[in-house]
Formats: C-alpha cells, structure tokens, sequence
C-alpha cells in the first residue's frame, strides 16, 4: 500500500480527485483503505495500476492475488455448440 500512498502524495488535491474518480472511488476511501491495510477489490487493483500508468501494481496492492495466471492465461477456444 506503500505505492499508493507514495503516489497520490505526488499528486495535487485536484489530481487526486480525477485519479480516484477515474478509479471509481475517492481519495478518502483510499487513503482510509491504505492506512488499514484494508484488501482492495481486483477491480480497483486494476484501476489503479491502470490509472497510475503502473506506479500502482495489483502485485504491491494484494500479493495474495495470483496475478501473473491471470496476466498469462490465453483465452479458451469457444465451445462448438
């Protein structure tokens, strides 16, 4: 939660607000989240690091997440019906 922290202290109170509202979430709640070492939804995970350009990663956030299956995984062939 470093990561987070460290990047919206390198933001404006302004760039926080369209950060966290591009995130669908606020600052508020991500600092509050941040400060309890409360687990992020993979949803936001990926918002963030998205959002940040990768400042933020979804390993940093929740490295209980087994993201790199899920980064790594290519799609199934759909199935003949």
């Amino acid at each position: 939660m470093k990561d987070l922290i460290d990047y919206l202290n390198s933001l404006t109170r302004e760039q926080q607000s369209a950060f966290a509202a591009k995130c669908k979430t606020s600052v508020g709640y991500l600092r509050k989240a941040a400060s309890i070492g409360q687990n992020l939804g993979e949803r936001l995970c990926v918002a963030l690091e998205r959002e940040s350009g990768g400042a933020i990663r979804c390993e940093s956030l929740r490295p209980d997440v087994d993201w790199d299956y899920l980064a790594n995984r290519t799609p199934k062939e759909p199935a003949n019906v």
